[in-house]
């Protein structure tokens, strides 16, 4: 018997996956509920230790980004996890769009800094510039596809080392080994000493 307050059955959103995948409207009203919680989690990891004054908050990211995977024609996800590794990318999309837009809208080469470009890890280290971070990904997805997911389903959906092996269909070890590699890839690309 489920406990309240307690998701529902896995089984059941990876039926109601399939349901929003075909096409079925009503499906994805059902499905928000099941996944709501996980996604607010992991738009709230983005936004740890940056001021409230945001143009976007967590809430509006789940739910924009959300809109934004329920309404893509023939969405073939297998389950929870692998829509919520979805829905990291399509978060990470809305906040570098947004970014992007800001930083262009600026004036000036002294122009300070608006605190969404720059967020801290999920981890809680130090600060990352969201757009140097995406360029930096899609250096690495040029070289290795695969390096630069993990990175995007470790660092935007916050997903474990055996949940990214689960998605990505290798084994931990191997996202282990990885995940060290590339992190000291981008700790060199983001300080500026890598060879780009």
């Amino acid at each position: 018997m489920q406990e309240p307050g307690q998701a529902e059955n896995p089984h059941d959103a990876t039926v109601l996956l399939a349901r929003v995948g075909a096409g079925d409207s009503a499906a994805a009203h059902e499905l928000l509920p099941l996944v709501y919680e996980q996604l607010r989690a992991m738009a709230g990891s983005y936004f740890r230790g940056q001021p409230s004054d945001h143009t976007l908050q967590p809430t509006a990211l789940v739910h924009e980004a959300y809109l934004k995977l329920v309404h893509v024609p023939d969405g073939n996800w297998e389950d929870r996890m692998h829509f919520c590794a979805v829905a990291a990318t399509a978060m990470r999309q809305i906040l570098h769009d947004r970014a992007r837009r800001r930083r262009a809208a600026k004036r000036g080469g002294d122009a300070k800094r608006v605190p969404l470009e720059q967020m801290e890890t999920p981890s809680g280290g130090h600060p990352v510039d969201m757009v140097a971070l995406d360029d930096a990904l899609e250096r690495l997805a040029a070289l290795d596809e695969r390096q630069a997911r993990i990175v995007e389903l470790r660092f935007f959906g916050g997903l474990t080392v055996e949940q990214v092996a689960h998605v990505l269909e290798v084994s931990s070890r191997t996202i282990e080994k990885e995940w060290r590699r590339v992190r000291a890839w981008l700790s060199r690309e983001l300080s500026g000493g890598g060879s780009s």
